[in-house]
């Protein structure tokens, strides 16, 4: 069993930080769509205070971060925050202290702490690797949704645990799925990021040259997704690593009736890379 430490001291944290309104829970609601499970479709009612700035460029949230989220330090290198506007309570980002860019390789650093929080608190991780894969900020952050021991990762976890065992085909699109060997301590994280960079074509982490595409990675304790990424939006939907978990947030520009029409899997194909693509380096829309 998990000490989940780090989640009983976000849910002190969330509590302060609610308190002083520097956490704010973005205001949605679950959409009863049966046609379209097991994809989890929430609306978001309210557009938070952050798309409310003028234009131009963004300030980076990161440097300095926003103190009364601050869960923990996480050794030299990381610090552990709440996400600011949230859908899921305590949803959590593990960033680095000193810039790194979003759209760079995941260093051994990284892979340490990630691995140093799990084996604490477990859940689901995400990492969107740049703006085409839907991330929202360009200094480097990886991002976790804890869950209690026992309690199932996300809706697309069965399905995904069903592929790996052979008993559901694969999905149409440019992936690479494996299973977790060492969860409690995370040594394998490193080398699944590795090796599936590799077979997709993205490059060799730590070789100088940047990624060749963007992409997704999607983990919990049993299996590590890679997903290579060509566009950001599909059908007025934004999708970054939560969708090829099977969560989508519905905003004004989305068009649900082209969702119901052609269902959850046909917007993550529009916006994932077609099979055996080749991977061109695109440009850095932060840069």
């Amino acid at each position: 069993m998990r000490a989940e430490r780090w989640l009983q001291r976000a849910v002190e944290v969330s509590a302060t930080a609610l308190a002083e309104d520097a956490l704010v829970p973005l205001q949605t609601r679950l959409l009863e769509q049966p046609g379209l499970a097991p994809f989890t479709v929430r609306e978001l009612l309210a557009r938070p205070p952050r798309y409310l700035r003028p234009e131009g460029p963004k300030p980076n949230p990161f440097l300095p971060w926003d103190r009364p989220l601050e869960v923990g330090l996480l050794g030299d290198s990381h610090v552990l925050l709440l996400n600011k506007y949230p859908v899921q309570f305590c949803h959590l980002l593990v960033i680095t202290r000193q810039w790194q860019p979003q759209t760079g390789w995941l260093d051994p650093a990284d892979w340490r702490t990630v691995a140093a929080v799990a084996a604490d608190t477990g859940g689901l991780w995400f990492f969107n690797s740049g703006a085409t894969a839907g991330a929202s900020q360009p200094h480097r952050h990886l991002q976790l949704l804890p869950r209690r021991e026992g309690e199932a990762s996300c809706p697309l976890a069965p399905q995904l645990e069903a592929q790996l065992r052979g008993e559901v085909g694969g999905w149409p699109w440019s992936y690479r799925l494996s299973p977790r060997h060492d969860p409690v301590h995370g040594t394998d994280l490193e080398g699944l990021y590795a090796s599936h960079c590799q077979d997709l074509g993205i490059g060799k982490p730590g070789s100088g040259l940047p990624p060749r595409q963007a992409y997704n990675l999607i983990f919990d304790d049993n299996w590590f997704l890679t997903v290579l990424r060509c566009r950001e939006h599909g059908a007025g939907f934004s999708v970054n690593g939560l969708g090829f978990a099977g969560y989508l947030l519905c905003t004004e520009g989305s068009d649900r009736g082209w969702l119901e029409r052609h269902g959850p899997l046909a917007l993550l194909a529009s916006v994932a890379s077609p099979p055996n693509c080749q991977p061109n380096v695109s440009p850095d829309p932060w840069s």
